[in-house]
């Protein structure tokens, strides 16, 4: 555009700021939106270079009046949006401007200040300011005439407000803190006025959260001095005096948000090297800030949480008496804040109201309050850390008010019977807080006070009145039971109270809400028999040399349940014979443990071992037959025929299970050896362990391969055909398992209301998805726990292969999962390398070349999906069925890429922590952007082993490879981080052919399409394409013919790139330069997010620039392009 033009256009966009809009009251805020947008637009292609004025013109026209000076606002704070929050600019303009800005930030801090000042003023003046309204009986009259002006001032302090929210993130701190802070004081003062309130404390918010140097944040403790605390203080009460009001709310948030930054710089200043000392007016803030904790909104409770952890960990703050002081408060406001209500569909509490404001539903806020009463665990413990005797002393007087309180259960009854708790009574949700709070302060207190301060008397006291206790409501007995676990650590102080404890327990075990009841049990009822088992198990894990004394009565105890096959549920027995493993590894002793075991275990072997048992389980058919998966049900809730026969299966493998989890050896090298444990060494030295459980499992390993075998067969299309009609479904997941795998959260009263499975379907279900998990947890659970043992039983890679991987075809991906985590990666990762070869190469080979087959295909469907999507397809709800099978599918092929890692990659003991099993569904981990692989991410022997195999090495390396362009992110940043370079390294040295390695650099660079929108998988690749291109170019003239294939990309600069490669004396250019230079190049196949696929890029040229060119002063450009160090001198020249 000439000069000439550009110039009438900008006289005339000021002209109509300047007259030609309406009264600041009258015009449309869209129309102000744009005027001030065209005005920005015009500065970032003309300031400072071409029109020097104006921020003097912007002066000129906010003198004129109120319209114009909010428009002048809304252009200032558009140009910071754009420069400095946005960045939309190219980097040239973006500096001239940003630094521009920056000198001259004095002046307009001064603008807006002193604009907000005299707007601040005027306004008052005409409508009484709140001191003086206080003041006066009647509020002050605003005159009619004056009404408008007023409201002109008050719209351009609003504006003037958001304008500063826009730069004090930015600005040095010296405009923030200039003038004895007059900017801070001014901001606390608006605190008072309704008007303005919000706008000043999200300034104040943002000034407060300011990082930085210390020192320059040392002037924000005026806050806590006594002007500034009155003004935040009288400001709460006024907004929460006035009950709840949309905008009084917003505005005690954001004051809430002030007061917790407050805190985040005091603790970062005191106690730091800038010599703050701690205010003399923390106690009037520890004051206010407990104000929120007991704030009737839940919202605002929670927003409190992290810093009280801060102050009480803090090392000086945590000393100081006024916070000490501030301890039994805490902990009574955190008795009441634990207590869940506040449902937003409920009236039963004043959280409730507050609730609809901030949560959309029940499920909502249940997921919320669960994770802020898990945060107030926490901050509850550090406060116990300090002060434990007080938490232990409120714990104890809680406990024994609710064990004397009379049950209330509400208007809801719940359906598990007559008169008892439902989730949502009051006396329920009184002892879940209690037992929450009581389980937080008595561990603490058990890790901070010395053995002898312990306060022995009062906590067996405790737990005497809990023992006795009785309650037939499901509910609340599983909170006793908690409190008898916790109380449970002052047992070892009298042991002669554990028979007690235990026949508490065992008396859970069998409980029943209405004994001898056909109908199935409610999942409360479940529970609380669960929990009674757990706290045994829990109690012989960590106390197994207290309970030994006791082991005769136990076993009795548990030899009576057992003799009675309906009175408990096969996982119930299962834990108790569990319980009973774990404290005979106390008997260190391994003949005396071994001859334990065979007792325990021969009703599972007679039955596991019977005629009957080989047959129904290696023959599919026999075995629908004796589960009853072949019938048709007439009464599906409750008959059942062959439940009994499920139920023997089940008891089975739980039992083995058990075994082969619990049963160990001593873990110091003497004892085992004493015991008669250790049988050699390994050429190592290592000693080598036998289990006193080995010789019993073995036995019964063989029917349990043929278990597994027939389970993977009835997955057979013509065995699924002979399920009977009721069960048509029967090897479907679980509704919950499916839930789990697309998010959707569960109904809240189901929970706990409704039988653990409604139909006999879902019993079946059940049992098979069980069945299925715990047999490859046994396999997976034999390694480590009979080692050699295990390793070296004949054949036992085909046994696996015959067994485990038949059928896997029509296996589903749901039950694939399982399969490789629970059992093929334990495998791997507890296996000793003298047995790779014979046992995990065999196996591993045809796996990974099968998973890599299957898992191509699926892709290949999910991809051809999403190309034909608009074709109908006729299902009862198409969509959610096709959500589930893409997100089982990705689900799969993180299990496969984490297996391949495990196997080929990672060192054994870093596996664990690099493969955490992402939980169901949970797509929303955090995309790091640590792209480098870990430098020691070599390959493993196990890897080396699996590559010298031709067809496995190929099926790794296409796996990994063209797994980068599967639409899983997740996926696709791990194994380009961790498993592809490797992978490739070990081939590099071979010879490979052209073909192949333009196929591995296309598929890092498809995977850059796909991916390229997500800046950590983004990263990641070009990181990848790189080491690709520099390893390989020189021996492959082919990669540059990919390159040249690269849309847009400039050929110029790739000839230039090139000859730097291939002529490694030019090769002086950092690593990250380089590597910038390669990123630009590919730029045309990186794949953008949606939104800026079609969107019109706008050009803005680069003006003259400001700074004279200097000779290369920059220190890194020295350094970068003299990497010998001779460039060093140029460095100390005058």
């Amino acid at each position: 555009m000439p000069r000439l033009e550009k110039v009438y256009l900008k006289n005339n966009v000021m002209g109509l700021i300047s007259n030609g809009t309406q009264n600041i009251l009258e015009e449309e805020s869209h129309i102000k939106d744009v005027l001030s947008r065209i005005v920005v637009e015009m500065i970032k292609r003309e300031w400072p270079q071409h029109w020097p004025d104006m921020l003097k013109e912007l002066d000129t026209l906010s003198k004129q009046g109120e319209t114009q000076t909010e428009l002048v606002m809304f252009i200032l704070l558009r140009l910071a949006e754009d420069v400095v929050t946005f960045q939309t600019l190219p980097t040239q303009r973006r500096r001239d401007i940003q630094q521009t800005l920056t000198q001259n930030m004095e002046k307009i801090f001064s603008f807006l200040l002193t604009t907000l000042q005299q707007n601040v003023n005027k306004y008052r003046r005409m409508v009484g300011a709140p001191q003086e309204r206080d003041a006066l009986t009647t509020p002050q009259k605003t005159d009619l005439a004056q009404e408008p002006k007023a409201q002109a001032n008050c719209r351009v302090g609003i504006a003037a407000l958001n304008t500063l929210a826009g730069y004090i993130d930015w600005v040095a701190m010296s405009h923030i803190t200039a003038d004895n802070c007059k900017l801070l004081e001014m901001l606390c003062l608006l605190l008072n006025e309704p008007e303005l309130q919000v706008g000043a404390a999200e300034c104040l918010l943002i000034a407060v959260s300011r990082k930085g140097k210390l020192e320059d944040r040392k002037p924000l403790m005026v806050l806590f001095g006594d002007v500034a605390m009155h003004y935040i203080l009288s400001a709460a009460q006024t907004a929460d005096g006035e009950g709840l009001v949309e905008k009084h709310y917003v505005f005690l948030k954001r004051l809430c948000q002030v007061l917790c930054a407050l805190g985040s710089q005091l603790c970062a200043l005191v106690g730091s090297d800038s010599d703050v000392d701690t205010p003399a007016n923390l106690g009037k803030y520890l004051d206010s800030f407990l104000a929120f904790t007991t704030h009737p909104s839940q919202f605002l409770r929670s927003s409190t949480q992290i810093t009280w952890g801060a102050l009480f960990r803090h090392e000086i703050l945590s000393r100081d008496p006024l916070l000490l002081a501030m301890i039994p408060k805490y902990l009574r406001a955190s008795m009441t804040n634990l207590v869940k209500v506040g449902f937003p569909s409920k009236t039963d509490s004043p959280s409730c109201e507050y609730s609809r404001f901030d949560f959309d539903s029940d499920e909502d806020f249940n997921a919320f309050f669960n994770s802020f009463r898990a945060q107030q665990g926490e901050v509850m413990r550090m406060a116990c850390r300090l002060d434990p005797r007080t938490g232990f002393q409120m714990a104890g007087e809680w406990l024994k008010y609710q064990l004397a309180a009379p049950v209330d259960i509400g208007p809801m009854n719940s359906k598990t019977g007559e008169g008892l708790c439902s989730i949502f009574s009051p006396s329920f949700v009184q002892w879940d807080a209690m037992t929450f709070f009581s389980e937080s302060v008595i561990s603490q207190m058990f890790r901070t006070l010395d053995k002898e301060e312990i306060p022995v008397n009062d906590g067996i006291e405790l737990l005497q009145l809990v023992l006795n206790f009785e309650t037939k409501d499901p509910l609340i007995l599983s909170c006793v039971l908690t409190n008898v676990s916790a109380l449970f650590p002052f047992v070892t102080y009298r042991p002669e109270y554990l028979p007690q404890v235990l026949s508490k327990l065992f008396t859970a075990v069998t409980f029943e809400v209405i004994e001898e009841s056909k109908a199935p049990r409610t999942r409360a009822v479940k529970n609380v028999r669960r929990h009674a088992c757990s706290s045994i198990i829990k109690m012989c894990r960590d106390y197994p040399q207290l309970v030994l004394p006791n082991f005769e009565m136990l076993y009795n105890h548990v030899k009576q349940l057992l003799s009675n096959e309906l009175l408990l549920t096969q996982m119930e027995k299962c834990a108790l014979m569990e319980a009973l493993v774990l404290i005979s590894n106390q008997f260190k002793d391994y003949q005396r443990q071994k001859v334990f075991l065979e007792e325990l275990m021969s009703p599972v072997a007679n039955l596991w071992l019977s005629e009957e048992m080989q047959r129904v389980l290696s023959d599919p058919e026999a075995f629908i037959s004796y589960v009853g998966a072949d019938n048709k049900i007439a009464d599906p809730v409750l008959e059942d025929p062959s439940g009994l026969n499920r139920s023997r299966i089940s008891f089975c493998v739980y039992t083995i299970l058990g075994v082969v989890k619990r049963a160990r050896w001593p873990t110091t090298l003497e004892e085992a050896k004493a015991g008669g444990f250790v049988i050699g060494c390994m050429p190592s030295g290592n000693p080598i362990y036998r289990n006193p459980c080995t010789e019993q499992v073995l036995k019964l390993l063989d029917n349990l391969l043929a278990l597994i075998r027939t389970h993977n067969n009835l997955y057979m299309p013509e065995m699924v055909a002979k399920l009977g009609e009721t069960f048509a479904k029967a090897l479907d997941m679980l509704e919950v398992e499916k839930n789990a795998i697309l998010g959707l959260p569960q109904p809240l009263l189901e929970l706990y209301d409704s039988p653990v499975y409604k139909t006999i379907l879902e019993r079946m279900q059940g049992f098979f998805c069980t069945l299925y998990d715990n047999c490859f947890h046994i396999l997976g659970n034999a390694g480590p726990s009979m080692q050699q043992d295990f390793y070296t039983v004949d054949g036992l890679a085909s046994q696996f292969l015959n067994s485990a991987f038949v059928n896997l075809n029509n296996i589903p991906d749901y039950r694939l999962r399982p399969m490789l985590r629970v059992f093929v990666k334990p495998l791997v990762l507890s296996c000793p390398s003298e047995h790779y070869e014979t046992l995990l190469c065999p196996m591993l080979g045809p796996l990974f070349t099968y998973l890599h087959m299957r898992l191509s295909q699926k892709w290949q469907v999910i991809s051809q999906r999403s190309i034909l999507c608009e074709e109908d397809t006729a299902d009862d709800n198409p969509e959610s069925q096709e959500m589930l099978e893409e997100q089982l599918v990705r689900l799969l092929t993180r299990e496969v890429m984490d297996l391949i890692t495990v196997c080929c990659v990672s060192k054994k003991g870093a596996a664990e922590h690099n493969s955490s099993a992402v939980a169901d569904g949970d797509d929303d981990e955090m995309m790091s952007t640590d792209v480098t692989p870990p430098s020691s991410a070599e390959l493993t022997e196990l890897g080396k082993c699996l590559m010298k195999q031709e067809d496995v090495c190929t099926a790794l390396l296409i796996t990994a490879y063209r797994s980068l362009s599967w639409k899983d992110t997740l996926s696709c940043q791990r194994t380009t981080t961790q498993l592809c370079w490797p992978l490739l390294k070990q081939v590099l040295t071979g010879n490979l052919l052209p073909d192949a390695v333009t196929w591995f650099f296309t598929g890092v660079l498809k995977g850059l399409q796909t991916h390229g929108q997500h800046d950590g998988c983004m990263a990641a690749l070009v990181h990848l394409a790189f080491q690709i291109y520099e390893a390989l170019r020189p021996r492959y003239a082919e990669l540059k013919a990919v390159m040249e294939q690269i849309p847009e990309i400039q050929k110029e600069s790739l000839e230039q790139f090139d000859s730097k490669l291939l002529n490694p004396t030019l090769l002086k250019v950092a690593d990250k330069r380089r590597k910038d230079n390669f990123k630009r190049l590919i730029a045309g196949c990186i794949g953008k997010p949606l939104g800026e696929q079609f969107r019109k890029e706008v050009h803005i040229r680069n003006l003259p620039s400001l700074f004279k060119k200097v000779k290369p002063s920059l220190e890194t450009d020295v350094l970068e392009n003299n990497e010998d160090g001779e460039g060093l001198t140029a460095l100390f020249e005058p």
